[in-house]
């Protein structure tokens, strides 16, 4: 996957995407991020380039045996759904050290103002800002420079992750423009499918989250098959029968949402969905879905259990992830510097 670096406004199709290693994947990291992961990979149409990003998870506070757990942990869940360390490169952020010297270089290329403009600023920090960390402050240089060290053209990215892929953006072109040059791309966001958001189940106008005090509102990609099927069964919902059509749905979130599941784990539209369940009631519904998540999801919590018993083996994967990944970030480092002024670079 080695290449020389670019400085033209044509560069290799890479993807590059990345997931905090904070403990607790649940079913909206699955189908919001890995599986889409999974069909890149396998589409073939790009080199990928996957990642836990493990110095964005200590801008807060992380217990160290912790966050070494959840970050080996995240590399099996990658592994259980399908990213192939043979095809995609697969490692954890701070192994590469690129990462953090080109952040450097892009906090003196981004403005305050944009940092402030941020919104997970504004959501994380609230009104405590004068005693956040300045990690969590300048997270979204950092997040730039995940993606552009590997000059990635597309980083697939949920809706709540658009204004940061915005800033990235930003600051490439601020950049090329600041030196004159055509260096680093300016990157595509990849938004798709039908459950880019998986919300709560139990109250579906919430972004289901592992920080939710009910693990009733949670798929998590460890739980078992009957615990999964328990879980759909109880979720809520609301006294109406299914539409056949998707304007049925507005007003109607928890029923969005577990349509929305149906179709990302089924791999149809909404539309399709519809067509095939529109008139249904919740208590037919459900237990299609149940059988649907359990025959989708339960194989990939049994290997991420299996490949939790070889941690030696994670370390191994993601070491030479790591080797792969600084082959790649290393001429473009040093490219940069050449640009900046740097002696020696």
């Amino acid at each position: 996957m080695n290449e020389a670096v670019q400085t033209s406004s044509t560069f290799t199709p890479r993807v590059f995407s990345g997931i905090q290693p904070s403990g607790g994947l649940t079913l909206g990291n699955y189908l919001g991020a890995m599986k889409r992961f999974v069909d890149m990979q396998e589409a073939g149409t790009h080199e990928t380039v996957y990642c836990m990003v493990d110095l964005h998870a200590i801008t807060v506070w992380q217990d160290p045996e912790k966050l070494r757990h959840a970050t080996r942990e995240l590399c099996a869940g990658f592994i259980a759904a399908g990213i192939d360390p043979q095809k995609s490169i697969l490692f954890n952020q701070s192994a590469a050290p690129e990462h953090a010297q080109l952040a450097w270089v892009f906090n003196c290329v981004a403005r305050m103002g944009w940092m402030q403009r941020m919104t997970q600023w504004k959501d994380k920090a609230g009104k405590n800002q004068q005693n956040a960390s300045l990690g969590l402050f300048a997270y979204p240089a950092l997040m730039a420079a995940d993606i552009l060290i590997y000059h990635a053209t597309h980083v697939p990215v949920g809706e709540d992750q658009k204004q940061h892929l915005e800033l990235t953006r930003d600051v490439a072109i601020k950049f090329n423009h600041d030196y004159g040059v055509d260096f680093f791309p300016v990157t595509e966001p990849v938004i798709e499918g039908a459950a880019t958001r998986v919300m709560s189940l139990r109250d579906g106008s919430k972004k289901m989250s592992k920080s939710d005090p009910s693990d009733a509102s949670r798929i998590n990609m460890t739980d078992d098959a009957d615990t999964i099927a328990k879980k759909i069964r109880k979720a809520k919902t609301d006294p109406e029968g299914l539409p056949s059509e998707a304007e049925g749905l507005e007003d109607r979130p928890e029923a969005r949402n577990l349509v929305n599941i149906y179709a990302a784990l089924s791999e149809q539209s909404v539309a399709q969905v519809l067509a095939e369940v529109g008139g249904k009631q919740f208590s037919e519904f459900k237990p299609m879905l149940s059988e649907l998540a359990v025959e989708k999801l339960a194989p990939i919590s049994t290997e991420m259990a299996r490949l939790m018993q070889d941690q030696a083996e994670i370390d191994k994967i993601l070491a030479h992830g790591a080797g792969q990944a600084r082959e790649l970030a290393a001429p473009i480092l040093k490219k940069t510097y050449e640009i900046v002024g740097m002696v020696g670079a």
